[in-house]
């Protein structure tokens, strides 16, 4: 029997993401060239982030609107809010409340946003 090494592993921690604050997160710069409709704000927070940099975990919000993006491989839970994300030459996803979501790298999605969307995530670049 083998044991794990977890000398590289995140520090074990717990967090409210429904109670994390707006003031908490902080604005991102969203590119105006993503932007198909509506006024978008996106704001978040990285909880812990790999030596390397290579994964990042933490909280992400965006208010209504219409946006495009290219994305990581990421793995999330919507904690509230809804949205449509349509995936080009794949799927449509409806998300909400309880939703966990897998998007590849390399997908190019645009994001309906019906109600602020907030998620925890998990992101392998």
């Amino acid at each position: 029997m083998s044991t794990s090494d977890h000398s590289q592993a995140p520090a074990s921690f717990a967090v409210s993401v429904p109670g994390f604050a707006d003031s908490d997160l902080e604005v991102e710069d969203l590119d105006p060239g993503q932007v198909v409709s509506g006024s978008p704000v996106v704001s978040g927070k990285v909880l812990w982030e790999s030596p390397d940099g290579r994964q990042l975990r933490g909280i992400w919000q965006i208010t209504p609107g219409v946006v495009t993006d290219t994305e990581a491989n990421e793995l999330f839970v919507v904690i509230s809010g809804r949205a449509t994300i349509e995936v080009e030459g794949g799927p449509t996803l409806e998300v909400g409340p309880g939703t966990a979501c897998v998007l590849r790298e390399g997908d190019r999605t645009t994001w309906t946003v019906h109600e602020t969307l907030r998620k925890a995530y998990h992101i392998s670049l």
